[in-house]
């Protein structure tokens, strides 16, 4: 059975049941468009044909599109938001940290502008606001009915600025992310149709084929299935001569794309593109700048690649799709439909991190398709997790616990007064520091923290189970918790609450040790179980483990088990049969106490 197939079942046999206690459904779009692009201008002219698949339980009267290239215009939300908040992006403002976007030109900004839409071959009313094009339609979409759009709409790529945009600090032509009219997520919270500012995405599931012409020189890497490699060549198909560098004209290159979000391409005369068969029988594509200073770390990166996915499919579950593409362009690293574009220009390790780290998007964000902009820190922290634990092996590390930069960047976090909950809107952090520690570190170690609430083997196989039940889906943090309680039989409700929704913090103590007695204490609103090394007056040592008591559970092969201990309780006697000399909870490390300083204590 072909990867595609294993995909179209995967996709028709949905029946989960999502936090707002229905079942479960997500709609489907369809995308059909052709892209004419002059290299020349920097615009490109498209048609795009849209079927749409309501299979919500609602009848739609309006529908929203993004056009995330407005955002790349002097006065912008991006551009305003840059010019108010504290730490802007080093990437989008000057040295002077004033914002890129307000000095660009007509001819460097970008924009998409629709120029004609019908549904179902009548014309429907449409305005653009900013980065959404709002569209009231002509005739509802009744549940379970499907209508078709079709719309005529020209493009200019902007400056690379954030992600997208042309002629990128290291030379790449064209970074086409976000470049396309692209229908807005409905599902059971209502339309998502938010602005660009500068975050996450979220996309509705379908199939493209996209046509794109092109000049001849240029080369193109991306998201979908080259379906006329012959006529293109470029190691693609064997090199024939419309594949050959020098003729004039364009060509037309034609993707197919089966169930993604997104359609994201590069295009550049000088890559020079390389493919690699994994294992698994997936095809690695690398595209890259003809650079003498990079080529042999590209080089070097392929076998690395295939070892990342390897350790991806292991851990996590078997990578669906027949390609994957890693792409010099951007700004840094961001991840698209079976493709990332990376910044190229780094040291090995730099460059092996990065591509492990966006790679691993593809499971946490492009297959378990959470909503970036509002979970944020399942998208950039579950992949972080993984993907750490990915470089341990890779790499070499040998890190006893890989994930001690998370741990050290959450409690810097908890302990600097800027903290904002993990629900917060992603566009709607005070500080950008403050959104990047969540969301990467504080979201890494939410996944890290269940290897000491429940154990490493329990971890893995929620892990795994997760990927099964949702793979295709839009999960919530409410879908990861209830999978983790039913593998693991523990109450995890309070978990996801207390780490996931405010920023209680986690602080215990050591307060006495009086003979045959320790007092510990909970100085922090955030309950845990506890496990604690507890030295006698002997020399000798004994493990012990405390259980929360709203987990109603305890900890598989745990040593010396403790009465539970009720959160509402902000002391515990650990009372044992000799007398004690010196206690240490969590020698692991693994729970996320923010001040470890009163973990200790020697008598």
């Amino acid at each position: 059975m072909t990867k595609y197939l294993s995909v179209l079942i995967c996709f028709l046999s949905l029946s989960a049941i999502a936090q707002n206690n229905t079942s479960y459904w997500q709609q489907h779009v369809d995308y059909n468009m052709d892209i004419d692009m002059d290299v020349e201008t920097f615009q490109y002219k498209g048609t795009q044909k849209l079927e749409y698949t309501n299979n919500s339980p609602d009848d739609l009267n309006r529908v929203f599109y993004h056009l995330y290239f407005n955002a790349f215009q002097p006065g912008s939300e991006m551009d305003v938001r840059l010019q108010n908040i504290q730490d802007p992006d080093g990437r989008m403002t000057t040295e002077d940290k004033k914002s890129r976007i307000m000095s660009l030109s007509e001819s460097e900004m970008g924009y998409i502008k629709v120029k004609s839409l019908t549904q179902d071959g009548k014309e429907v009313t449409y305005k653009t606001v900013g980065t959404v094009l709002e569209v009231e339609l002509e005739t509802p979409i009744k549940s379970g009915d499907k209508a078709t759009f079709e719309m005529e709409f020209d493009g200019q790529v902007p400056q690379q600025i954030r992600r997208s945009g042309r002629n990128n600090a290291e030379g790449v032509s064209l970074s086409m992310t976000q470049w396309y009219p692209k229908m807005a997520e409905y599902d059971f919270e209502g339309w998502h149709a938010d602005p660009y500012i500068g975050r996450e995405f979220h996309g509705v599931w379908g199939d493209f084929n996209v046509n794109i012409t092109i000049d001849k020189d240029y080369i193109i890497g991306g998201t979908g299935y080259l379906q006329n490699p012959e006529d293109i060549g470029y190691n693609y198909g064997d090199e024939g001569p419309k594949g050959k560098k020098g003729k004039k004209g364009k060509l037309t290159w034609k993707f197919k794309a089966p169930m993604v979000h997104d359609f994201t391409w590069a295009a550049d005369p000088d890559y020079i593109h390389d493919k690699v068969t994994a294992n698994d029988g997936t095809v690695l594509h690398f595209l890259y700048q003809d650079n003498d200073s990079i080529k042999e770390n590209w080089k070097n990166l392929q076998p690395k690649t295939e070892q990342i996915l390897e350790f991806f499919n292991e851990n996590i579950g078997p990578y669906p799709y027949e390609q994957y593409s890693v792409i010099q362009g951007g700004d840094g690293g961001m991840e698209y439909g079976m493709s990332t574009l990376i910044t190229g220009e780094r040291k090995f390790g730099s460059l092996v991190g990065v591509t492990a780290h966006e790679m691993a998007h593809s499971w946490f964000q492009f297959i378990l398709a959470t909503n970036e902009a509002q979970h944020e820190w399942m998208d950039e922290g579950f992949t972080s997790f993984i993907s750490s634990e990915a470089m341990n092996v890779v790499m070499g590390e040998n890190k006893e616990n890989p994930h001690s930069g998370s741990y050290r960047g959450y409690t810097y976090l908890a302990n600097s007064g800027v903290e904002q909950p993990m629900t917060t809107h992603a566009d709607r952090y005070n500080v950008n520091q403050a959104y990047s520690i969540t969301a990467y570190a504080k979201g890494a170690v939410f996944l890290a923290q269940l290897e000491y609430l429940l154990g490493d083997d329990l971890q893995n196989e929620i892990i795994k189970e997760y990927y099964n039940q949702w793979k295709f889906k839009h999960p919530t943090p409410n879908d990861f918790i209830r999978v983790a309680e039913k593998v693991s039989g523990a109450e995890l409700g309070w978990y996801l609450i207390d780490f996931g929704q405010t920023t209680n913090t986690i602080d215990y103590a050591v307060k006495t040790i009086d003979g045959n007695t320790a007092t510990l204490e909970r100085i922090g609103l955030m309950p845990m179980p506890i496990d604690a090394k507890v030295t006698f007056a002997d020399g000798t040592t004994k493990m012990v483990h405390i259980p929360l008591r709203m987990m109603r559970w305890v900890k598989p092969n745990a040593e010396n088990v403790q009465e539970d201990w009720p959160w509402a309780m902000p002391t515990y006697e650990l009372k044992m049969d000799k007398e004690i000399s010196k206690v240490e909870i969590d020698p692991s490390q693994l729970m996320a106490d923010v001040k470890r300083d009163n973990n200790t204590m020697q008598k």
